[in-house]
């Protein structure tokens, strides 16, 4: 992906190897670094006490993603509140330039949408931390990935997700990368238009097998949103050869059944939450073939 030298988003807020607490730095073109905002949004309605949209590889390491909320959600803790703070590793400045091109490109994109449907659209932050940090879901942790949480509308990273990403799940590659952080937006457009409080209200009635069946739809619509984005990048001419197929090389290897395989060694659809390796394929391939919002409908009928 060609993203040196890009305009990044001024959405980021950096957490990382702080002892200080956060610090700020100004975004735009060229120099080090980027604004980081508070993300002032807060919850609003959202009930978020059953909702987390939460993270890619959760699963993988044994973890309950939503463990995380289990009785942390009344703390709506910000996010200076941090529990260890390591410093980052070599390259990591790099990797958090790259995720605010990244981020700066769903902006436009989601903007834009939004405009042609007589909406506004609200970017979300994307918080970067360094092994734990706190967020209005609870605890956030390097070890469960990257996470959308609907209660301040801020996507958390520690960016040492990546080399997992690559070594642990064999998914390298800048493109593998950027579509993590697209499918994380995608999550934010789904609270922005009604489909995560839908959801929260939704399973307060289902039994878990039903839930996690929905979480499905939602995490495949999330997938289709970032293929849409893909295809965004591609008119605007960003893509380099390989691109695509690292994105779908990655869907395939955090396919809930490629995980379930791996760490355990037995397959079980019931307990799937974010769709086959072949669905999530799929739905990336559906949003960046059409760029179609429209296409991204994972409510209708079957996948």
């Amino acid at each position: 992906m060609k993203w040196q030298g890009r305009k990044r988003s001024s959405n980021i807020e950096d957490r990382r190897g702080s002892s200080g607490g956060m610090f700020r730095r100004s975004g735009g073109m060229g120099g080090s670094g980027f604004r980081i905002p508070t993300g002032g949004r807060s919850g609003g309605g959202m009930g978020i006490g059953v909702i987390v949209i939460v993270l890619i590889i959760g699963v993988a390491l044994g973890i309950n993603p939503m463990s995380l909320l289990d009785g942390s959600l009344g703390t709506g803790t910000s996010g200076s509140g941090s529990v260890s703070r390591p410093l980052p590793y070599a390259g990591e400045d790099d990797l958090a330039d790259f995720v605010a091109v990244v981020v700066q490109d769903t902006e436009d994109l989601w903007a834009e949408v939004f405009t042609e449907n007589g909406m506004t659209y609200e970017p979300a932050t994307v918080v970067l931390f360094t092994g734990t940090d706190r967020s209005a879901c609870g605890l956030a942790d390097a070890r469960t990935g990257p996470f959308y949480c609907p209660g301040d509308q801020n996507v958390y990273i520690d960016l040492s997700f990546y080399e997992t990403l690559r070594s642990q799940f064999g998914a390298p590659g800048d493109f593998a990368q950027a579509y993590v952080i697209a499918h994380e937006i995608g999550h934010h457009v789904q609270n922005l238009v009604g489909v995560l409080p839908e959801y929260s209200r939704a399973i307060q009635s289902m039994s878990e097998e039903e839930a996690n069946a929905y979480s499905v739809r939602i995490e495949l619509q999330a997938d289709c949103y970032a293929g849409i984005w893909a295809s965004y990048v591609g008119e605007e001419n960003l893509l380099e050869n390989g691109d695509i197929e690292e994105a779908i090389n990655a869907a395939e290897q955090i396919g809930d059944d490629a995980i379930q395989r791996r760490t355990q060694g037995v397959v079980l659809p019931k307990t799937f939450t974010h769709g086959s390796s072949a669905q999530r394929q799929e739905w990336f391939e559906r949003g960046y073939s059409t760029g179609n919002v429209g296409a991204c409908d994972t409510f209708s009928g079957g996948f």
